[in-house]
C-alpha cells in the first residue's frame, strides 16, 4: 500500500510581506505606546494596580483643562467644518474655474497633514507679539489686534485659528468625495417638481449628506482633540488645556506624576475613540446612501 503523500504546507502570500513594515510600525510606534499608557493609567509609583489616578483627573485644574480642550476642539470643528463645506461645495458645483480643484486638493493633502512646531512657528512669525501681520497693522494702522480687536495667538481663539490651518484642508479632503457623490438626478427630480435651489438642499442634499458631515465634525473634533505638538509648541502654559498638563506630569519634573500622566493621555485615548468610532459609524452610513 502506496503511504499518503504529504499534505502541502501552507505559504504565506509573497504580497503580504509588502505589509509587514506597516505592520511593525503600527505596531511599535502605535499599540504598544497606547498599551503602555493603558496599562500605567492603573499603576501607582511602584506598580501596584490602583484606580487613584483615575480619581485625581478630578482634582485640581485637570478637569477645567478636559473643558477647554473640548471647546477648543468643537470651535475649531464646527468653524473647519462651515468653511470647508463652503470651499468644497464651491469647487464641486462650478462656482469657482475648475481648474482650482487640482491645486486645491493637493494643498489641503499637504496641510491636513502641517502641524506641531511648524505650523506653531509660522502662526508666531504672523500673529505672535512681533508677527508680520501684526507689526504691519500696527505700523500702518495704528491698530494693535490685542488691544483694539483682543485677538492673542496664545489665546483660546489664537489655538483654534491656528487649529483650523489643518482642519480645513481635512474637512475639505473629506466632504469632496461626498458632493460628488450627489447625483445630478435628484437636483432635476426637485426642480421638475418645483423646487427651488434652497428647498433642494433643504430637504434633499444636506439630509443625504448629514451623516457624512455630522461624522467629519467627530473626525475633526478628535483631530483637533489629540494635537498635542501644536498646542505644547504653541501656549506653552499660557493656556490650560489637557497636552499641556500631560506635558507637565510625564516630563519628569520632581512635583510630577507620570502615572497620572498616563490616566490624562488614557482619558483623551477614550474620548478621541468614541468619536473615531462615531465618525466610522456615520461614513458606512453615508456610504450606503450615495450608493
Amino acid at each position: 500500500m502506496a503511504a499518503p503523500s504529504p499534505k502541502p504546507r501552507r505559504q504565506l502570500p509573497l504580497t503580504w510581506l509588502g505589509l509587514m513594515p506597516f505592520v511593525i510600525f503600527v505596531t511599535l510606534f502605535l499599540i504598544l505606546p497606547t498599551m503602555h499608557i493603558v496599562v500605567g493609567a492603573f499603576q501607582d509609583r511602584t506598580g501596584a494596580f490602583t484606580l487613584q489616578n483615575l480619581r485625581d483627573l478630578n482634582t485640581g485644574t485637570i478637569p477645567s483643562s478636559y473643558w477647554v480642550s473640548v471647546k477648543i476642539s468643537v470651535a475649531s470643528a464646527a468653524l473647519g467644518c462651515l468653511i470647508g463645506f463652503g470651499m468644497a461645495a464651491a469647487v464641486v458645483f462650478g462656482a469657482v474655474p475648475r481648474w482650482v480643484k487640482s491645486p486645491l486638493m493637493t494643498f489641503s493633502g499637504v496641510a491636513s497633514n502641517f502641524a506641531g512646531v511648524p505650523l506653531a512657528f509660522a502662526f508666531l512669525a504672523t500673529f505672535g507679539p512681533v508677527g508680520l501681520v501684526t507689526v504691519f497693522m500696527r505700523n500702518n494702522f495704528g491698530i494693535v489686534l490685542s488691544r483694539d480687536i483682543g485677538f492673542n495667538i496664545l489665546s483660546f481663539w489664537g489655538l483654534t485659528v491656528t487649529y483650523l490651518f489643518f482642519q480645513i484642508p481635512l474637512m475639505i479632503l473629506i466632504i469632496t468625495p461626498a458632493l460628488e457623490g450627489l447625483r445630478r438626478e435628484w437636483r432635476e427630480a426637485a426642480e421638475v417638481l418645483g423646487a427651488s435651489t434652497a428647498q433642494y438642499w433643504r430637504m434633499v442634499a444636506l439630509p443625504i449628506l448629514f451623516p457624512s458631515l455630522l461624522g467629519t465634525f467627530a473626525l475633526l473634533f478628535a483631530n483637533a482633540f489629540g494635537a498635542v505638538a501644536t498646542a505644547i509648541a504653541l501656549t506653552g502654559s499660557a493656556l490650560n488645556i489637557v497636552p499641556i498638563q500631560l506635558f507637565a506630569q510625564i516630563r519628569g519634573d520632581v512635583l510630577g506624576n507620570p502615572n497620572l500622566g498616563y490616566a490624562m493621555a488614557f482619558g483623551m485615548i477614550v474620548i478621541t475613540a468614541i468619536a473615531n468610532v462615531l465618525y466610522i459609524w456615520l461614513r458606512i452610513r453615508a456610504e450606503r446612501w450615495l450608493k
